[in-house]
């Protein structure tokens, strides 16, 4: 005879009774929020460094990574932004023209005996028009981000043409040049890099901790709906495109403070960098998916892979084909692993399956990378 529960509520009920919708996000323990996407950029950062330290004795020289930190500043400024503009669905080309045509525009003003400082703000205030610019054609007039700013990619690297021609502009004082090549007193940490850390904490938290970066995920998973809740998705849409102008024209002071001058070319191809940073790090190209923890930990792995191909006199060009191949595995791996958990089994199994594949095959790829760079140099010599 089989024993039933007289006050047993029927599963629907007992499911509904029991759900419960709070207005704030739920708890998790720090692994469930480090995600096994930043453990394998860790794993990843120290296979680059047990490599590159093995290649090459000055790799872990103090004052080889103290200079070579701050060469990728610029690109980590320019990524912060990118983060919130990716998750948002959008996407933004024109970063590193704009990082040259506000560079260009305060070269132009020093030259033409403005003082650096109000020369140096008033190019970040161009920089945040031309952000405001890309804004309004994407959430106003409704163009699509990419072919938006393709077109301000070319036009923005335009104006600096203009503005400087074949010229350089240079001179620049002490005090300006210091935030691209001073280092914190008494320590061999560039200006720069703390810049960077402090504006990474301040971007981390507004998107992690705050209604605005919850909002922007929710404008990534579904604008639409998001829309219909009442929520401002074109100002805010504004808002990541402005402020990614913003932090281009910082980017560009910063670059043209450690260069010591300004012309119009500089910055080219930076903004390839910039998205693979934003996009191996995790942040969904699709959108509504991403950690600002991994993005930082990607532009590290970056930064580290171009210096230590340096150092193996790896020439620029194969540099840039290492950084398009992560770009596209960075887009590919997950991708494949989201489809193979889904097809059939227990998807949580499937889902562990495929994602230690992904990690398996993106470790033996940079393992043979380096030792047929090896190769390549030792045989050239």
């Amino acid at each position: 005879m089989t024993e039933s529960r007289p006050n047993a509520a029927p599963q629907g009920a007992e499911r509904s009774a029991g759900a419960t919708i709070s207005a704030f996000p739920p708890r998790r323990s720090f692994l469930a929020r480090f995600q096994r996407w930043e453990w394998m950029l860790v794993g990843l950062i120290a296979l680059v460094v047990l490599l590159n330290s093995q290649l090459s004795p000055y790799f872990l020289d103090a004052r080889n990574l103290s200079r070579t930190s701050s060469d990728f500043m610029e690109i980590g400024l320019m990524m912060l932004p990118m983060v919130f503009i990716i998750i948002t669905g959008g996407i933004d080309l024109s970063v590193a023209s704009n990082l040259a045509m506000c560079a260009s525009f305060m070269g132009w003003l020093f030259m033409r005996g403005v003082p650096i400082w109000p020369a140096a703000l008033a190019a970040l205030l161009l920089g945040a028009l031309g952000g405001l610019f890309n804004g309004l054609l994407v959430a106003r007039v409704k163009l699509p981000p990419l072919v938006v700013t393709l077109g301000t990619y070319a036009f923005y690297r335009g104006v600096a043409y203009v503005l400087l021609g074949d010229q350089a502009a240079r001179g620049y004082p002490a005090s300006f040049t210091y935030i691209g090549q001073g280092k914190l007193p008494g320590t061999l940490i560039p200006f720069s890099v703390a810049l960077f850390i402090l504006l990474a904490i301040i971007f981390g938290l507004v998107l992690h901790r705050t209604s605005f970066g919850r909002t922007l995920f929710a404008i990534g998973n579904n604008e639409n709906a998001t829309a219909y809740s009442g929520v401002p998705v074109a100002r805010i849409k504004i808002i990541v495109y402005t402020i990614s102008g913003l932090m281009a024209g910082l980017a560009g002071l910063v670059l043209a403070a450690r260069f010591g001058s300004t012309r119009p070319d500089i910055g080219v191809g930076l903004e390839l960098a910039v998205i693979t940073a934003a996009v191996l790090g995790g942040v969904d190209i699709n959108g509504g998916i991403g950690t600002m923890g991994g993005a930082v930990l990607s532009l590290l792995l970056i930064g580290l892979l171009r210096f230590g191909m340096g150092l193996l006199n790896i020439q620029g060009q194969v540099q840039g084909m290492v950084i398009g191949l992560l770009l596209i595995l960075s887009i590919l791996l997950p991708n494949v692993a989201r489809t193979l958990s889904l097809r059939g089994g227990s998807t949580h199994q499937r889902g562990r399956l495929a994602t230690a594949a992904a990690v398996v095959a993106v470790f033996v790829l940079f393992g043979l990378f380096f030792f047929w760079s090896r190769a390549q140099v030792l045989g050239a010599g």
